[in-house]
């Protein structure tokens, strides 16, 4: 089995697997930061839950961050391979005829999402763990009040700050309009590419977007 996975086939797979993975996660972020849109109360205490419960916290967090770096550094290894790969075939193939514009800059969407996380760890991640685990505050209050929905509206004032995510989300839905169908085909789905196309750019316009709203509802409404 690991010599499977060591495979371009099985790197392939991995890839793919930790794909669906994230994506399930990107839904389940989206539905919770929705919340914040229609119900500051509810917000909070989802937020809560999530931000204390001890399954979330110690066993599916861990599980998170590994699936986010191993799903960047496979992959960062596929395109190496790949463009390898196009270097020694080039005279026989015309690329931009056998595959799509997004299909061959994968690696460049890819880059802006991670630093998009990065922007993201810095802006919510770092300061959730000083607050819990290194001033040990657990209690999830500021001032006798829930702080998540009040700090979520914060990060959202700066004009620039908002285009960044913005811009970062578009690059998210060029990644999954690819990505979505690519990933089925590498488990052995492609049979289904028709119904995975309509359903991978349906999942590709409605998550970003709703990450998009999120972020101007906020910055329009900071101060209401």
């Amino acid at each position: 089995m690991s010599g499977f996975f060591k495979s371009s086939i099985g790197k392939k797979v991995s890839m793919a697997l930790s794909a669906f993975f994230l994506m399930v996660f990107l839904l389940q972020h989206l539905s919770i930061n929705m919340m914040s849109v229609f119900s500051a109360d509810l917000f909070n205490e989802v937020s809560h839950f999530m931000g204390t419960n001890p399954v979330v916290q110690f066993a599916l967090q861990p599980i998170l961050i590994f699936g986010v770096v191993f799903h960047f550094i496979m992959g960062f290894i596929l395109e190496i391979q790949n463009r390898n790969a196009r270097n020694v075939s080039y005279a026989q193939n015309n690329g931009s005829a056998n595959s799509s514009w997004m299909s061959r800059n994968m690696i460049w969407s890819g880059a802006a999402i991670l630093a998009f996380i990065i922007l993201h760890f810095i802006d919510f991640w770092f300061p959730e763990i000083n607050t819990k685990f290194i001033q040990g505050d657990w209690s999830g209050l500021h001032n006798g009040e829930f702080r998540y929905y009040h700090e979520l509206q914060e990060k959202f004032v700066n004009p620039i700050r908002v285009a960044g995510y913005c811009i970062a989300f578009v690059f998210l839905g060029l990644h999954l309009a690819h990505g979505f169908t690519s990933a089925f085909q590498s488990v052995g789905a492609a049979s289904l590419r028709k119904k995975l196309g309509v359903l991978g750019k349906a999942y590709a316009i409605i998550v970003p977007l709703g990450f998009i709203i999120i972020a101007l509802y906020h910055h329009l409404n900071h101060n209401h």
